[in-house]
């Protein structure tokens, strides 16, 4: 039998701005457990989550942690988690398998950043959530400002179960409206005394428990009925309210801590024991066929893998929830996504870098496994003979991009290794290996995210590289009609090369008649896997080329698009008529005919106005409404066209088309401008023809470097 049933498994996830305590939270969390004897600090660097050498160097909390404890019969599995927006794929990862969200507020700075960030994402997952106020024993804690500012960001289901006596050096004390009692905490923190609310606070917590039975009661048909009879509700009516409130995401209560002195922990914790919800008290998962699936101990096996770290000398962690059945070590389970069979040779509970074996985990828990070799993160694996695929977590979309180059030769394939390690530990990196650009680009959430990317290479795969701009994917096209015609004669002995050919090239587009004053004999329509098309017409008048030397024609001018005459990108949207030429009985051949229609097509491209076109991108900034203006400054000056602004809660969103070439740097940028305040996406929307000024640069650049390179 597994240690806890279902029932007594509590999945929490600590979130919060970065500062905000959730590390120092956990620690308290463990100490008041009894599961470890003296409670870590981040200044020590000695704390059981933060063990990554990253994270000591630092001094924040870079990747997600699992934990746990035993409270009072119950398991709390803690899942602590980054502040920074750079590292929010550990955050979604983290709340695809928590029950319960407790967001931390900062009592000094109030609603942070973070905080709304994450509030984002635990808006998108529905999950139950808990408000706790940390670092009221700040000299510039400001309780009531931090409610309501939250109140303010979040809505009225935010309910203070707690306000803090005092505040600043001397808090000491926690009025609980709940429980109608008073906790009073030594200097050391640790266990309160329990006494009596003060008679100057009765009125104060009289009015705030009358908030919280109604809250309570307004979500709940019959507790309302309860209410209005009786005036009142008492504690394990309210508490059953109360996790249905939550469960639903209407009410989210607000507790008050210290966390560095370890006050109001342990009621925290007895809070998560008695009122917050078990994983079989969700809603059942769905799974990709649209079938629910109950979180029961006693139904098929199945669980979720949601992480996967890469341990020296061990090989793949995987981390996962069972979200159906009783998992034994040895279970063998079936991948869903790969069709392999696994085998769970161990299963472990985790605490940080901590792993502890156990022989069964059951419905509704979470721990981790090594070494299955056909598993990533977002597989299901489940019984053999079921068909079961939960939702995949939907992964944060990058918006910074660099290209990564290795500093010492023959390091390439090392290079490879270590980035495909990477992408197995962390889904919100993505790597393009670029024809087109020549580079090898990286794709990462911001600065901070590319600076741990570089930290692991360097000291974990041993793997020097830098960091470059990425090369712009420009095309080019061409604006009017120009002909040309090209000889190709070589001789040098023997049979030598001769192929001659006149060409007519225009703009192409949907719709356009056959070329005017040509004889077409055959017409061909390629698209392009760059975007955009080649249509190739065949206008030969008397047998002045052979038919079979047409693909020969074909094939130059198609690889002179692969390298456009003015900045070496792809040409697209050209019409090519091929409608005369010479060839000779003995020297003419293929090369000959190639070369002919490469160099006949560089001549008339460079005489038919040619124009370069650079990718723009829709542009999508979430910012505080007194940051628009700076905001959209910014933009114009990466000649953005701001297309609107629309309001989302507090904030506003401000759309924008920029060109890709101005977006390199946007994302240091705006964290500056506001402060760390804005967040943005963008996505790739259309081709647009660069400015005369810019194009003539472009092409100065191209030329320079083609000077270099001979």
């Amino acid at each position: 039998m597994p240690e806890f049933d279902t029932s007594h498994v509590k999945n929490i996830v600590l979130l919060g701005h970065a500062g905000s305590g959730k590390t120092t939270l956990a620690e308290c969390m463990l100490f008041e457990a009894g599961i470890t004897n003296r409670r870590g600090s981040i200044a020590e660097r000695n704390t059981t989550g933060d063990y990554h050498e990253l994270e000591q160097e630092r001094a924040s909390t870079v990747f997600s942690k699992l934990l746990h404890t035993k409270w009072r019969g119950y398991k709390i599995n803690i899942i602590d988690t980054p502040g920074y927006d750079d590292f929010a794929g550990e955050v979604v990862s983290a709340l695809r398998v928590a029950d319960t969200g407790i967001m931390l507020l900062n009592a000094a700075n109030g609603v942070e950043v973070g905080t709304d960030i994450i509030w984002n994402y635990t808006e998108a997952f529905r999950t139950p959530m808990i408000f706790a106020v940390n670092k009221l024993d700040d000299d510039n804690a400001d309780f009531d400002a931090t409610v309501e500012e939250a109140k303010t960001h979040f809505g009225s289901k935010v309910v203070v179960v707690q306000y803090p006596q005092q505040q600043g050096v001397g808090f000491h004390a926690i009025i609980d409206v709940l429980r109608m009692t008073m906790y009073k905490f030594k200097d050391a923190g640790g266990k309160p005394e329990k006494l009596p609310i003060p008679p100057e606070e009765k009125e104060k917590a009289d009015a705030l428990h009358r908030e919280l039975v109604e809250a309570i009661a307004s979500n709940d048909e019959s507790l309302m009925e309860k209410y209005f009879d009786k005036g009142e509700l008492d504690e394990d009516e309210m508490k059953e309210g109360m996790k249905k409130a939550m469960i639903n995401h209407d009410l989210f209560p607000l507790f008050c801590l210290s966390a560095e002195r370890n006050m109001g922990s342990g009621r925290l914790m007895g809070f998560i024991d008695n009122v917050c919800p078990s994983a079989n008290e969700m809603p059942p998962q769905t799974t990709r066929s649209g079938a629910s699936l109950t979180c029961d101990a006693k139904g098929p096996a199945c669980i979720f893998v949601y992480k996967t770290v890469s341990e020296p000398h061990v090989g793949e962690l995987s981390f996962f929830k069972v979200y159906s059945g009783t998992i034994k070590s040895g279970s063998e389970l079936v991948n869903e996504t790969t069709g392999a069979s696994e085998k769970l040779n161990q299963l472990f509970v985790v605490e940080g870098n901590k792993r502890t074996a156990v022989n069964e985990l059951a419905a509704g828990d979470i721990g981790a496994t090594l070494k299955l070799r056909n598993t990533h993160v977002n597989n299901t694996l489940h019984e053999k003979g079921k068909n079961i695929e939960l939702e995949p977590i939907v992964f944060p979309v990058s918006n910074m991009s660099m290209a990564i180059e290795s500093l010492k030769k023959g390091e390439e394939e090392k290079l490879s290794v270590a980035l495909h390690q990477l992408l197995e530990e962390d889904p919100t990196v993505k790597i393009e290996f670029s024809q087109e650009l020549k580079q090898t680009i990286i794709h990462c959430l911001g600065e901070l995210h590319l600076s741990v990317i570089r930290w692991k290479l360097e000291h974990l795969h041993n793997v020097e590289v830098r960091f470059v701009r990425p090369r712009i994917p420009y095309r080019e096209t061409i604006r009017k009609m120009a002909e040309s015609n090209y000889r190709h004669k070589k001789q040098s002995g023997g049979a030598g090369q001769f192929g001659e050919v006149f060409m007519r090239i225009e703009p192409w587009y949907d719709g356009m008649n056959d070329p005017k004053g040509l004889n077409v004999r055959a017409r061909e329509e390629f698209p392009l896997d760059w975007g955009g098309k080649l249509v190739f017409y065949n206008c030969i008048v008397g047998g002045a080329i052979d038919a079979r030397f047409l693909p020969s024609i074909l094939k130059g001018v198609m690889e002179k698009m692969h390298e456009g005459p003015l900045t070496g990108s792809y040409v697209r949207d050209v019409r090519v008529s091929v409608y005369d030429g010479k060839m000779h009985p003995v020297d003419s051949n293929d090369i000959s005919f190639k070369i002919a229609g490469l160099m006949a097509f560089k001549q008339a491209f460079q005489e038919a106005d040619p124009q370069i076109l650079e990718p723009i991108c829709h542009v999508e900034v979430l910012c505080p409404e007194d940051l628009t203006g700076s905001v959209i400054g910014d933009l114009q000056t990466r000649r953005g066209i701001v297309e609107g602004m629309e309001s989302e809660g507090h904030f506003t969103k401000v759309i924008a088309h920029v060109p890709l070439s101005e977006m390199h740097d946007y994302s240091s940028s705006l964290r500056s401008i506001t402060q760390g305040r804005a967040r943005f996406t963008m996505k790739f929307k259309e081709y647009q023809t660069v400015p005369f000024e810019i194009q003539k640069k472009l092409q100065e650049d191209y030329m320079k470097l083609a000077k270099e390179e001979v």
